[in-house]
């Protein structure tokens, strides 16, 4: 399969999701970075992007809750180029009632090739990185060839 490059411009469009025992990282994760955070645009699930809003003071567009929809619009906006950075804070102790929806949102994030950082020290590395603030090409698989497949029986 031959790749495309899609562009990451220097403002990355970052979703920030965390389940409920990870909050409280992902806010202080998040004062720690405010500078940094500002001039990126940030996504975040209905709870987690409130609590960003309230208590770091940054602007985030909220969607639903994860377990009201999401972590599956998260990874729509993966999907449709609209988000092309994730940071998820995600607890792998606690059973999640939408644990496919969790799996589906990160198949997405690999499936696109997006950065993806799941716990502080890898969120630390990835928003120091010096491409955290410069134009990125990610190579993305051309999946022309898949969507044109044909498929046993059926006509196109």
């Amino acid at each position: 399969m031959t790749n495309r490059k899609i562009t990451m411009g220097p403002d990355k469009k970052i979703a920030l999701v965390a389940h409920d025992n990870k909050k409280r990282d992902l806010i202080e994760w998040a004062k720690f970075n405010k500078k940094l955070l500002s001039h990126h645009r940030l996504y975040g699930t209905g709870t987690t992007g409130e609590i960003l809003e309230k208590e770091v003071g940054l602007e985030v567009e909220r969607l639903q809750s994860g377990p009201l929809g999401g972590d599956q619009q998260i990874g729509a906006k993966i999907a449709e180029g609209e988000i092309n950075f994730l940071i998820f804070f995600w607890d792998p102790l606690e059973p999640q009632p939408h644990d496919p929806d969790v799996k589906a949102l990160l198949r997405m994030a690999v499936v696109w090739n997006i950065p993806i950082a799941c716990n502080r020290s890898s969120a630390d590395f990835l928003i120091s990185s010096p491409l955290m603030d410069k134009e990125y090409d990610r190579l993305v698989p051309d999946y022309g060839g898949y969507r044109g497949r044909r498929i046993s029986g059926v006509e196109r």
